[in-house]
């Protein structure tokens, strides 16, 4: 049995105006908020809202304040079913259920959605190899998850049409989806600082931080940096694509200046990490705090729950299907979206060791 959604009061709406603009019941421009709200008997909040959800899906074009929207229906052209390659980062990226939600609805839509036979993490994120790969692979499009800067611009450059699901893709000629986390882990990062951390440590994968920190990773430092906290390599340690690297990293951070909070990334890591902390006798949040900036079904199993950034994955799986759909009609799309985020606070926090009573 299909997951059943309860749809929120501006979804229903933006699936009846949907509805009306494929029905061609206006042409050209919108109706802007207050004649819709009149016509409807609906407050002009959820229409506004309804008219935000049209514009992910491409069939409205914001025009500035106090502008109407303009309409843009999909080409009358007959879609063509296309062979999506997905170029996952690592093999667990293929069991997790927003990817294979996505899969599912891309072959349910009528294309043919594969897994590349390799994985970027496994290719070293090698230009060259990524290449060599895109050559020997029968695709019409390609989406392209966690990919590095350097990857994801070689593939903007190429003719394929392609799809960055996270990923280092600000500012390139990319269509690309994702959550903001900037602004929740800002607000994790205060939190933190309140509570009397001064060593707050992020772990996060080598792509994140090479060639320079990425816009989630520069958000932490700033942030760190308005409250006159050092900033340094301390706060965003290297370590390479390995479990080794990673326990070693641990290991050498708690030697010397143990962090009194750690943000980590992704939940394999989170895993390793808590394995880590277990072994070591570390407690949390006793002795350090423990923050992940994603979520997984898994973590509802923790007693007490793992702080952590959530969000919505429905949001960018209608978007990627938005763009196969535009893709598949010839039509061209380099549009970005993020979904919001937000933080549950869970019960992996407490105040900074030396700042107890």
């Amino acid at each position: 049995m299909s997951d059943f959604a309860i749809l929120s009061p501006s979804q229903q709406v933006a699936d009846y105006l949907r509805g009306e603009l494929l029905r061609e019941t206006w042409i050209g421009m919108m109706p802007g908020s207050p004649q819709l709200s009149a016509a409807l008997g609906i407050d002009r909040k959820t229409i506004d809202a309804a008219m935000c959800l049209l514009e992910e899906d491409g069939l409205l074009i914001a025009q500035g304040a106090g502008r109407k929207r303009k309409i843009i229906l999909p080409s009358r052209r007959a879609p063509t079913n296309l062979r999506i390659a997905i170029l996952a980062n690592e093999e667990d990226d293929c069991k997790v259920d927003y990817v294979m939600n996505l899969m599912f609805a891309l072959n349910e839509a009528g294309h043919k959605a594969f897994y590349a036979p390799r994985f970027l993490n496994e290719m070293g994120m090698n230009v060259k190899l990524v290449k060599r790969l895109v050559l020997q692979t029968e695709a019409d499009a390609w989406l392209v998850v966690a990919a590095s800067r350097d990857v994801l611009q070689w593939f903007s450059k190429q003719p394929l049409p392609v799809f960055s699901l996270f990923g280092r893709r600000r500012g390139l000629p990319i269509a690309a989806a994702g959550p903001d986390k900037i602004p929740v882990l800002a607000e994790v990062t205060r939190k933190l600082i309140a509570l009397g951390h001064k060593r707050i440590v992020m772990m996060v994968r080598p792509p994140r931080r090479i060639p320079t920190p990425g816009a989630l990773e520069r958000a932490f430092l700033m942030e760190l940096a308005a409250h006159q906290l050092p900033v340094s390599d301390y706060n965003l340690p290297s370590w390479d694509e390995s479990i080794g690297s990673y326990l070693a990293r641990l290991d050498s951070l708690f030697a010397s200046s143990p962090p009194t909070a750690l943000i980590v990334d992704e939940i394999p890591q989170l895993v390793g990490t808590l394995q880590y902390l277990a072994r070591k006798s570390i407690r949390v949040p006793e002795d350090v705090s423990l923050i992940c900036t994603d979520h997984s079904p898994s973590l509802n199993w923790c007693d007490p729950p793992i702080s952590h950034i959530r969000w919505d994955s429905r949001p960018v799986i209608r978007r990627i299907l938005r763009w196969a759909s535009n893709i598949s009609r010839g039509k061209k799309d380099l549009r970005q979206t993020l979904t919001p985020a937000e933080f549950v606070y869970g019960g992996t926090i407490a105040v900074a060791a030396k700042s107890r009573m």
